[in-house]
């Protein structure tokens, strides 16, 4: 290649880089929904009731525990104290606006899977599940 082409490249390299990432595009939608729902596997396995309260659940969900009588992280606690190696597995997503549904199965050891309709909604940019099902 000669000099002035190299030089080319690598300015409009460099320019990728810095303006866009190099083709690196913003997650859809639905891969931030299949995000939002591998947290949730993953707070729940390691028993994160913090996380799952505080960045995964919509506030709606938490004050729907509120109303039952106990603190989101109480119930979370209470509910999930004995499950076991717990697993999800995410299927169809759809996506409306700032909403969505999830197909998700889940199990757990000594327990028989469950097939649910999980709700998210969008909030800031960041889709939080609003209904387990």
């Amino acid at each position: 290649m000669r000099a002035p082409v190299r030089r080319g490249l690598a300015a409009c390299l460099l320019g990728c880089a810095l303006l866009a990432g190099c083709g690196e595009s913003e997650p859809s939608a639905e891969q931030q929904v299949r995000r939002t729902l591998t947290d949730f596997g993953r707070a729940t396995s390691a028993k994160d009731y913090r996380a799952l309260c505080d960045r995964i659940f919509a506030p709606e969900l938490v004050e729907e525990l509120r109303q039952v009588g106990l603190p989101c992280e109480v119930a979370m606690e209470q509910s999930l104290q004995d499950v076991e190696d717990p697993a999800i597995s995410v299927g169809a997503v759809t996506v409306t606006d700032a909403s969505a549904t999830a197909e998700v199965r889940s199990s757990a050891k000594g327990q028989r899977p469950s097939q649910d309709t999980v709700r998210l909604v969008e909030l800031d940019g960041a889709w939080r599940i609003s209904s387990l099902g």
